[in-house]
């Protein structure tokens, strides 16, 4: 009986504030979340993970820069697409829940589909310094790192690499730009918990690569074994 009457106190207060797809604004469904089907289904992913080809031509990017082991993003950013609204859902209107939700979706993917995840000892969101982390009141790439890590079944760690310095934001910034303004802002407090471990960096977008190119210098130079790279969405 009772949970006959949570069941309708649920349905009527759907009723009156329907949850609304972050794609298309349409009322979700019951087995719906975040998504409706149709927009989940047009997500335009990007297959990295399956492709050695792929994997090959995305690290040329970090090509004498700094070794990193492999570099898969689930999505495509395009500006006016479904995953721009989706990216600035969860950075600037409190969609953490989807966060975890999308980066699960990934997470679920990369361990059915590749062998990429397979060693896995540590999961690292790109930190934000605690000035930007108060004004927001969380970190998106840490969401997304706990819902990739809890489909992976691996730890996730959000007190190992830190942003020691706040910059400007990386937006309209070229790559040198981007790298001159985030190559001395990362620190690792604690070498032991990074050392000898195969280490994956979780962000929102992959652009450039100078943030996760300097957050990968300072695992390296803590001693970690291997620097992976997870993103939710890449440009093209």
């Amino acid at each position: 009986m009772f949970r006959f009457i949570r069941a309708f106190i649920v349905d009527f207060i759907d009723l009156l504030f329907p949850t609304l797809c972050l794609g298309c604004s349409q009322s979700l469904s019951a087995n719906e979340k975040v998504l409706c089907t149709r927009c989940r289904i047009s997500l335009p992913e990007t297959g990295q993970h399956r492709d050695p080809y792929d994997q090959n031509h995305l690290l040329n990017k970090f090509a004498g820069k700094v070794p990193i082991r492999f570099l898969s993003s689930y999505v495509y950013f395009t500006k006016g697409g479904i995953v721009q609204k989706l990216i600035h859902g969860i950075k600037y209107k409190g969609q953490k829940e989807a966060a975890k939700e999308i980066a699960g979706w990934y997470g679920h993917q990369l361990k059915l589909e590749s062998k990429l995840t397979d060693e896995i000892d540590v999961v690292i969101g790109v930190p934000l310094h605690r000035s930007r982390l108060q004004q927001r009141g969380y970190n998106q790439a840490d969401l997304i790192a706990e819902g990739l890590a809890e489909a992976l079944d691996v730890p996730v760690r959000a007190d190992i690499l830190i942003r020691s310095r706040f910059k400007e934001s990386q937006t309209h910034k070229n790559r040198l730009e981007r790298w001159e303004n985030v190559s001395t802002v990362f620190a690792v407090v604690n070498q032991n918990e990074v050392k000898d471990k195969n280490v994956v960096i979780v962000d929102d977008v992959l652009t450039t690569g100078a943030t996760i190119e300097a957050c990968a210098a300072e695992l390296i130079k803590a001693g970690c074994k291997s620097v992976g790279v997870l993103t939710l969405a890449t440009t093209k």
